[in-house]
């Protein structure tokens, strides 16, 4: 029998993250498994009208055939999938994790290819004309990363993902309001000291409809040539099969001119990939109040509360959600918002925004 969390979860992917409607075509996206799930999608889309379809794949399949790839090979793959994309009218994707590292001996080479595949087909064409939800979902590796066991895992994971995000998303408004009225930002944190403008650029709440688990306020661009000065990131990211750690950008006029981190030829290498990769894509600030500790997991990472991430790739291949905490225990930080401090330490200091500090965003979603 199937636990009844994965039906709940399934209704909420379709009846709140993409809102299906009779008719409408539904590609559910299984790139490492997670075919409970993907069922439960499936029993839902067809209880809602909808049309579902499944492409299944395998971790260790895609990396047997990234091994001998080349770009025709993946020019004639985009050219496929890319025809199936724009007959979808909603996405959602399952992201199982089972080896973190199962892609880190991929040549550099070859996953340049991979990514110039997969950019015009999900940032390009997915993000902007389907309904679309990317899921994290649980597996024994998830548990480990979070230093907890698989069964206390998936409690947390199934309180995280099936919350009231539509009032998690009305809670989230005034700092969405404050973001929109917003011109310049300075963050300043160890190892960062860092300015850009936000000016007239749109903001937004993602509260569960993008997103499975989620709870970020953000922007999906700055004003591209604003960003000046240094940022160190102190939360690991997996990204291309590496782990990075250590990352450390520094800005001029908006471009990374300098990157360091544990593998700073790999880091070159990805930023490297087109001429929108050194410049930031995204600013949003992790609201999430049961978020409270990295797992190693960008998905969860980037809802993680007292968190914000700044995002290498603006009109890339490249979508890099990286993150810095200013929790005290890693290290603290301040955010400004024209000359004015809304955050410090990881809580927010302004009244409006009180109500979005750990523990009464618990205490109200609870």
């Amino acid at each position: 029998m199937r636990d009844q969390r994965i039906t709940k979860l399934a209704q909420n992917l379709i009846q709140y993250s993409v809102q299906l409607q009779p008719g409408e075509k539904l590609l559910i996206d299984l790139p490492n498994g997670g075919e409970e799930i993907a069922s439960a999608l499936v029993e839902e889309a067809y209880r809602a009208g909808g049309i579902p379809f499944v492409n299944l794949e395998s971790e260790v399949i895609r990396k047997a055939l990234l091994m001998g790839a080349t770009k025709e090979q993946y020019e004639y793959q985009l050219k496929y999938d890319l025809e199936r994309m724009k007959d979808m009218d909603a996405y959602i994707a399952v992201r199982r994790v089972d080896n973190l590292y199962q892609m880190s001996d991929v040549p550099a080479d070859k996953m340049k290819i991979y990514t110039e595949y997969s950019g015009p087909l999900h940032l390009g064409e997915r993000c902007k004309n389907t309904k679309w939800c990317i899921l994290g979902y649980p597996t024994n590796s998830f548990a480990q990363m979070a230093h907890m066991s698989t069964a206390a895992f998936e409690d947390y994971y199934f309180d995280v993902c099936t919350l009231d995000y539509a009032k998690f998303t009305e809670l989230m408004e005034p700092l969405r309001s404050l973001m929109a009225k917003t011109d310049k930002v300075h963050i300043k944190a160890p190892g960062t000291d860092l300015t850009f403008s936000i000016k007239g650029c749109w903001a937004g709440i993602c509260g569960g409809s993008f997103n499975i688990p989620d709870g970020e306020v953000g922007l999906g661009e700055i004003v591209k040539d604003s960003v000046n000065g240094t940022i160190a990131y102190n939360v690991p990211s997996h990204y291309q099969g590496t782990v990075f750690t250590d990352i450390k950008f520094t800005f001029k006029n908006g471009k990374i001119v300098e990157a360091t981190a544990n593998d700073t030829e790999k880091l070159n290498a990805i930023l490297d990939t087109d001429e929108g990769a050194r410049y930031i894509g995204e600013f949003s600030i992790g609201t999430n109040p049961f978020m409270t500790h990295p797992i190693y997991n960008t998905l969860f990472d980037e809802k993680m509360i007292g968190s914000f991430h700044f995002t290498p790739g603006c009109n890339s291949s490249i979508h890099w959600d990286l993150i810095q905490s200013h929790k005290p225990e890693c290290g603290g930080g301040e955010i400004w918002f024209d000359d004015v401090l809304i955050r410090k330490d990881g809580e927010f200091v302004l009244d409006e925004l009180l109500h979005l500090n750990q523990e009464a965003l618990q205490e109200a979603l609870s």
